[in-house]
């Protein structure tokens, strides 16, 4: 299977933007996009003025980016967005990208960030609804539960992530047990509970173009 293996600060950089890839080194002063804000490079030149076209595509970047996804997979996610005719594209994406399994274990707390809790599942240490899941890009719906296996509660990078995340509040879509590690999706994510930085419709210009 096919996935990005080159340094995720340069991720951040190349979108001038932070992505949060990287966990709490995001928030600490050795973030790149803090110490020197500009493109990666040799030889880089400074910033001119984008096209529309490149507007456009560096937000779909930007978006792919964040949530970890491969071209083919990102512009299947947009195919099957285009399909639902009740809720606006640009939206029904992002609750795509945000309800894969992946995801919704970062946004519980039971990992520092996306890439990390990519690794959690990829290693198996999580069930959905009591069966053992170890896709990354497996797609959760509403009432669909989300458990830490009980071999891997004592792992400090769970036990970690619990505590940090008892201090603060998560998505209001989902239901996080802390003791028992365990969270349910309760509904769908409305636009305004997705608090990624993009602009979405870019994103459907872009396709649509």
């Amino acid at each position: 299977m096919a996935r990005y293996t080159d340094a995720n600060c340069r991720l951040c950089r190349r979108e001038l933007s932070k992505l949060y890839l990287k966990g709490d080194r995001c928030f600490s002063a050795k973030c790149p996009i803090e110490k020197k804000p500009q493109l990666p490079g040799q030889h880089t030149i400074s910033r001119r003025k984008l096209s529309e076209y490149a507007i456009r595509l560096r937000e779909k970047q930007k978006l792919r980016r964040i949530y970890g996804v491969l071209e083919r997979q990102f512009q299947r996610y947009f195919t099957i967005a285009v399909g639902q005719r009740t809720i606006p594209t640009g939206t029904r994406l992002l609750q795509i990208l945000e309800t894969r399994m992946d995801n919704v274990v970062f946004r519980s707390g039971f990992a520092p960030s996306r890439p990390a809790a990519r690794q959690l599942v990829n290693h198996g240490h999580f069930t959905v609804n009591g069966r053992s899941t170890n896709i990354p890009s497996y797609s959760l719906k509403p009432g669909d539960r989300v458990e830490a296996k009980e071999r891997s509660k004592g792992l400090s990078i769970l036990k970690d992530g619990i505590e940090t995340v008892k201090g603060r509040s998560i998505p209001q879509w989902l239901h996080l047990t802390p003791e028992a590690m365990q969270v349910i999706v309760q509904n769908l994510p409305l636009r305004e509970q997705i608090d990624v930085p993009v602009q979405e419709q870019l994103i459907v210009e872009f396709y649509s173009r």
